[in-house]
């Protein structure tokens, strides 16, 4: 019997075309760029001077997901690597169609007191809101801000003129924390001067004829600096008096001064909520924890009705948290909008931690000064 042989025909490899070869690319690293931005780092710029002199406008910087652990995705419809917005435009990013429930995965420590935080701004209901806070976005879209937290759940905050107290301690202040201050010079100060102190803002109060008169924000060495210059003749902090609620630009959280006569320099003692605690539902408890209660902690049927939370169609008088709070303070403590002004930040808010500036510009430098060389990969403390 004779032995049929068949060949196999191999067929030729279809070439991609240069065009496909450039998408698939393009699609590779879009994957993996927005990979390593949800699980590992994220980079964030810095817009305001709420942390100077900590962090300085123009900081690049990076921030670690992994340290608390990364937040599973909560609006997956949404172009990838935007925020709130398509890059350059007023369109929204996003469709909240679809909002699925939040988790977060393992991380390797927690927040602590002092740590450098980003998180989604919580906005505060109290208050009208222009930031993107509670009613505006969906919780992982919300504006990024970076503060220093100052308290932990269950942790009891206090600012006595204008000095951090936590469980009734003193707080360490960040090296670079700036205050407020009025110099009072027998001349006209040089903008040069204040540049060799570092004291970016500044401004005379052309109000007062008699005296020479310039307000300050600077850190406390650069005060005692100032203080020699033989020109200098009185450095005041500018610290309100505790119980003054009468300049509106300064109120604060929880926005009561009958029961809660704080201001940026004198507020609290305040208890910030910790999950698995139980509170009883007073007028104090209501003024402070309303808002997290109704809007912060997962309740989908809580309301503040008549003076009394209503919570699935029923009063109640006392309430456990449902998750865990934090508070956060600006560096720049009289020109930062922070935890005083707008209450807790909720866990599920917590982006992650801020580790190190990889670029620092000086928009205002010349040529050759205006990179901030000596910041260059420098760590956030």
């Amino acid at each position: 019997m004779a032995e049929v042989q068949t060949k196999t025909q191999e067929k030729p490899v279809k070439k991609k075309s240069a065009t496909r070869e450039w998408f698939d690319s393009v699609l590779f690293a879009v994957v993996a760029a927005t990979l390593i931005r949800w699980l590992f780092l994220e980079a964030y710029t810095i817009p305001t001077g709420s942390m100077e002199k900590s962090l300085l406008i123009n900081d690049f910087l990076f921030v670690s997901k992994l340290h608390y652990g990364t937040r599973t995705p909560k609006t997956i419809l949404q172009v990838p690597l935007t925020h709130q917005k398509i890059w350059f435009t007023e369109i929204p990013s996003y469709v909240d169609w679809i909002q699925l429930p939040q988790y977060r995965l393992p991380g390797f420590t927690h927040v602590k007191n002092g740590d450098v935080v980003v998180f989604n701004y919580p906005g505060c209901p109290e208050r009208p809101d222009e930031f993107g806070g509670y009613d505006k976005y969906p919780v992982d879209l919300r504006t990024n801000y970076i503060k220093r937290c100052i308290g932990i759940p269950g942790d009891v905050v206090e600012v006595r003129e204008g000095q951090v107290y936590i469980n009734n301690k003193i707080f360490t202040n960040p090296p670079g924390m700036q205050m407020e201050y009025a110099i009072e010079a027998n001349t006209q100060v040089n903008e040069k001067v204040f540049q060799k102190y570092e004291i970016s803002e500044f401004e005379q109060d052309l109000r007062i004829t008699d005296k020479t008169i310039y307000y300050v924000k600077a850190t406390e060495q650069a005060v005692k600096d100032m203080k020699t210059l033989d020109f200098v003749k009185n450095i005041t902090p500018m610290v309100m008096t505790k119980g003054d609620t009468t300049d509106i630009r300064y109120n604060t959280f929880p926005y009561n001064s009958r029961l809660f006569p704080f201001n940026r320099d004198n507020f609290g003692p305040v208890t910030i909520p910790k999950k698995g605690v139980t509170i009883q539902l007073d007028e104090r408890n209501l003024a402070l924890y309303k808002g997290v209660i109704t809007t912060f902690d997962g309740n989908d049927d809580a309301k503040f009705v008549n003076g009394q939370i209503v919570l699935d169609g029923k009063p109640i008088t006392s309430y456990t948290f449902k998750q865990d709070y934090y508070f956060m303070m600006g560096d720049n403590r009289h020109g930062s909008d922070d935890s005083r002004f707008w209450g807790f930040v909720p866990e599920d808010h917590i982006v992650g931690k801020a580790v190190f500036i990889w670029m620092s510009i000086d928009k205002d430098g010349t040529f050759l000064n205006k990179i901030r060389w000596s910041r260059l990969f420098s760590i956030i403390r």
